[in-house]
């Protein structure tokens, strides 16, 4: 029996000592959003993938929702976030903790460690040992993103950053010059750089931001006994081999 067959089985045996699933299809109801965040959540051959994909629909299947990757909306990340804010009945991924955030929503995970970090191009030398040292550099950051929230955080100076809506754009805008800086998450980040025929290697990490994790997040409206059954999903699924090779799968 295949490896992911064997692991739903046991997960779905686990949680049916759970209380009776009449909850478990309120799932398909939300409004569920994603951004393009490779490698935890993109569109590739015209379907939703990625590693927090993936769980998700694993962790939906264990409880015997109906759920499927056609029922998730992909929008740019500061609509997203202002729909998920605003509610009502709204789900948003891949998110990162913060205290500012953590009392706007609900949360479920964590699905995976994160880190968010300041790139550069490696021929331009720069360094930063702090928040200070950011003010005389060009900053891009995609708009609402944790990127941006942590630099208005830091008191850096707000006509130094550059917000736009797409990650690519910035990818581009740092190889040419036209942004020194580009605060966004590492993973995400040498994605977008390595699919877009720029070379990684030519960019280096010059500053960390932060360290969480990703997580699932609901409006302050959604059920709270729903979202537990889901996170008893996934927490039984990170336990499971199954996690590492959805892990294995993208990085």
């Amino acid at each position: 029996m295949p490896l992911l067959k064997r692991c739903l089985m046991v997960l779905a045996l686990l949680l049916s000592l759970w209380p009776a699933a009449t909850l478990s299809d309120e799932l398909t109801q939300l409004k569920i959003l994603t951004e393009s965040y490779p490698p935890y959540n993109f569109v590739a051959q015209d379907q939703l993938r990625g590693i927090s994909v993936d769980l998700l629909m694993a962790a939906a299947d264990a409880i015997g929702s109906s759920l499927t990757r056609q029922d998730i909306a992909l929008y740019p990340w500061p609509r997203a976030y202002k729909t998920a804010l605003k509610g009502p009945q709204v789900a948003l991924f891949s998110t990162t903790m913060t205290a500012d955030r953590k009392p706007l929503f609900q949360w479920v995970g964590p699905i995976i460690p994160t880190r968010v970090v300041l790139l550069a191009r490696r021929d331009k030398h720069i360094r930063i040992n702090s928040l200070q040292d950011i003010n005389p550099y060009a900053v891009g950051v995609i708009r609402e993103d944790i990127g941006e929230q942590l630099l208005l955080a830091g008191q850096v100076a707000e006509k130094n950053i550059r917000p736009l809506s797409s990650a690519v754009s910035l990818a581009k805008m740092l190889n040419s010059g036209r942004i020194d800086l580009w605060a966004y998450e590492e993973n995400v980040a040498r994605w977008i750089l390595r699919n877009n025929e720029l070379n990684p290697e030519n960019f280096e990490t010059v500053y960390i931001l932060d360290e969480s994790e990703l997580y699932y997040t609901f409006s302050k409206d959604v059920d709270p006994a729903l979202l537990q059954r889901l996170q008893q999903a996934l927490t039984t699924l990170r336990s499971t081999p199954l996690y590492q090779t959805v892990i294995d799968r993208y990085l």
